[in-house]
């Protein structure tokens, strides 16, 4: 099993453009094949492909693995709460939080009380 430690043992991230898929394997304390399914499952992560089908990933993507890293091995999230988790702090979806969810259904058990009592009359 990888290192799971927090973040801020990893390796600090050189000033460069772009990253081969080994190198940010080594900076992220993450497997390839594990980066290349990242890649399915969360749309902001999207690498350069030149020949041959090489990725290359900019310093902000591998920004963006050592968060999902961090969500995925030390916060606990499933790869779905990554993905919530990540859209919310993008900005680009606004994901109600379960306090709330909690609210909006306290409200609506209201309501349908009120309604079932006018009606019971």
């Amino acid at each position: 099993m990888l290192d799971q430690g927090d973040n801020a043992t990893l390796p600090p991230i050189p000033s460069k453009r772009y990253f081969t898929i080994g190198e940010v394997s080594d900076l992220c304390l993450v497997k390839p094949h594990v980066l290349r399914y990242w890649e399915q499952e969360f749309s902001q992560l999207n690498p350069v492909k030149r020949r041959g089908n090489r990725r290359y990933y900019q310093r902000h993507e591998v920004q963006l693995i050592r968060r999902i890293r961090s969500l995925l091995y030390i916060e606990g999230f499933t790869i779905s709460g990554a993905k919530n988790q990540i859209e919310m702090e993008s900005g680009n979806q606004s994901v109600p939080t379960t306090q709330v969810k909690r609210k909006v259904v306290t409200e609506l058990i209201a309501e349908i009380d009120e309604v079932v009592a006018i009606l019971s009359e």
